[in-house]
């Protein structure tokens, strides 16, 4: 497999629309059967496209599941950034800071269906780690779970400098909200039935409990 650094796609002749379908069929092929199992002649007749088409915009597999994998996830960053923003942008007191990180860990936990095909490829690298080279899954790491870290730990730490939390460590504050309420067992996964409305209510709000009893500010902090 190429490397990060030729993960982008160099421009070449041809319809946007077709390399959108062929980028679209690429993230279902690569989640449905892994890296290892999918091949351009795969991926060609779930787009709809010749296997010529597919090589005028890419040069292999490789260089697809780089991009597939990098664009994917700047995706799913940003609207984990956006979500962030949106639950935690305007807690302005600890009478709204418990209710805002709920709303955050609910959102953290339902399922967002438009991006099931990424989160089977993650799946599937976690099965292949062996096969998955070092620069691209550092590329992966920052295009996507460090920038979300990252995002994260900048909102906590602006909770701390209000007063709303006790942090030492924002990074690592953060990595303990998303542990803490991500605790579904496995739940919402392929073969399980996926969790209901009072069911993800339930592991955000004792998350979040879990979270401020260790992040609280207290007397003498």
């Amino acid at each position: 497999m190429t490397s990060a650094d030729g993960g982008r796609s160099r421009p070449r002749k041809g319809f946007p629309e077709k390399r959108r379908a062929i980028l679209d069929a690429s993230r279902k092929v690569f989640g449905r059967v892994g890296y290892l199992g999918a091949s351009i002649d795969m991926i060609a007749t779930e787009a709809s496209v010749s296997t010529r088409t597919i090589y005028n915009h890419f040069e292999n597999k490789e260089q697809l599941f780089s991009t597939v994998l990098i664009e994917s996830s700047e995706q799913v960053a940003a609207a984990h950034e956006a979500m962030i923003e949106r639950c935690l942008g305007r807690t302005a007191d600890a009478a709204g800071l418990e209710a805002d990180l709920v709303s955050l860990a609910m959102d953290w936990v339902r399922p967002r269906p438009e991006f099931t095909d990424h989160f089977a490829i993650v799946a599937r690298i976690n099965a292949e780690g062996e096969n998955f080279p070092g620069d691209l899954h550092d590329a992966w790491q920052k295009a996507g779970p460090l920038r979300v870290q990252r995002t994260l730990a900048a909102r906590m730490a602006r909770l701390a400098e209000s007063g709303l939390l006790h942090v030492r460590d924002s990074e690592l504050a953060a990595q303990h909200f998303v542990v803490l309420v991500s605790n579904t067992w496995g739940r919402g996964q392929a073969g399980m039935e996926a969790l209901t409305d009072a069911e993800t209510h339930d592991i955000a709000t004792t998350g979040v409990h879990a979270f401020l009893y260790g992040y609280l500010p207290r007397d003498g902090d």
